[in-house]
């Protein structure tokens, strides 16, 4: 049980981890719980609803696992946990008007693009591939976008010759963007704050078509641990505070800056940091 996953369905966290004796996921169902009925209890929902279960004869329960799983609070708790299909007769046990939108997510997913990217972007944190890049180029960031999102976009790892945009943000114009990322390659970057102000010139590039964020949320991990042996804990950014200091940065970079540095660890090794960013990352991309 080495592997942990934080998904989000319509903002509500829900933790799982990996089984790898039964290469099957294991699911928190108290998250599973609140994420569809809103209960300011789920703990509770969910211990009536399974004594009710069990009253009525349903085997669905005996097939329920304690599992240890982080906490809000920092800590392990044994956690019941359902598997996929277990999952899926529970919730449609559940009176709410989330059910079948909660089945849609939960069962499609893992074969959205964002799904297959994200299983990517696991592999090559694992793989060892990063570490053969060299942080802060464009060409590293090349090299992300094409692993992340090889045979799922045509253009992955390909700079972009189209003008894009998004809300009332104008990315840089497509003509001048070659010249740009030059310039943006040059900055320098051994500080915090040069860093800090090559990410946020490198996000005003934005030299995909899509896949801009998780993949450029990467290359500054990686930029991080290697000049300053320090890397960014996403978990502790909220996703609407990090896209309004994004978004602000284009003037103001103070708020990125500030979010930024709160959220650094010097765990630079730690497997379930950089899993669980993976995770928030792309939670910050999802729509509501």
């Amino acid at each position: 049980m080495s592997k942990i996953s934080f998904r989000f369905f319509k903002d509500h966290e829900v933790r799982a981890i990996w089984d790898e004796e039964k290469s099957q996921w294991w699911f928190s169902i108290v998250d599973i719980v609140a994420a569809i009925t809103e209960s300011p209890n789920p703990r509770k929902y969910w211990s009536v609803l399974k004594t009710r279960l069990k009253k009525a004869g349903n085997e669905l329960t005996t097939r329920c696992s304690q599992l240890k799983m982080k906490s809000a609070d920092g800590k392990h708790y044994a956690t019941d946990c359902f598997a996929q299909d277990d999952i899926i007769k529970l919730v449609r046990v559940i009176p709410s008007p989330k059910t079948a939108d909660f089945l849609d997510w939960f069962i499609y997913s893992d074969n959205t693009i964002d799904g297959q990217s994200k299983k990517k972007a696991y592999t090559l944190l694992e793989s060892g591939v990063l570490n053969k890049m060299v942080p802060g180029t464009v060409k590293c960031l090349q090299q992300i976008h094409a692993y992340l999102f090889g045979g799922l976009y045509y253009f992955a790892g390909k700079i972009r010759t189209k003008t894009i945009s998004k809300g009332n943000t104008l990315f840089c114009l497509a003509e001048h963007l070659h010249q740009y990322l030059e310039t943006v390659e040059a900055m320098p970057d051994s500080t915090f704050d040069e860093i800090v102000d090559k990410y946020v010139e490198m996000n005003m590039a934005h030299p995909f078509m899509e896949g801009n964020g998780r993949s450029t949320r990467i290359w500054l991990d990686l930029l991080l641990k290697k000049r300053i042996g320090r890397c960014v804990d996403w978990s502790k950014i909220g996703k609407y505070d990090y896209l309004n200091a994004i978004i602000e940065s284009e003037m103001d970079s103070s708020k990125i800056r500030e979010l930024l540095h709160d959220a650094l660890t010097d765990n630079i090794d730690d497997r379930e940091t950089f899993m669980k960013g993976i995770d928030y990352s792309y939670y910050y991309e999802q729509t509501d």
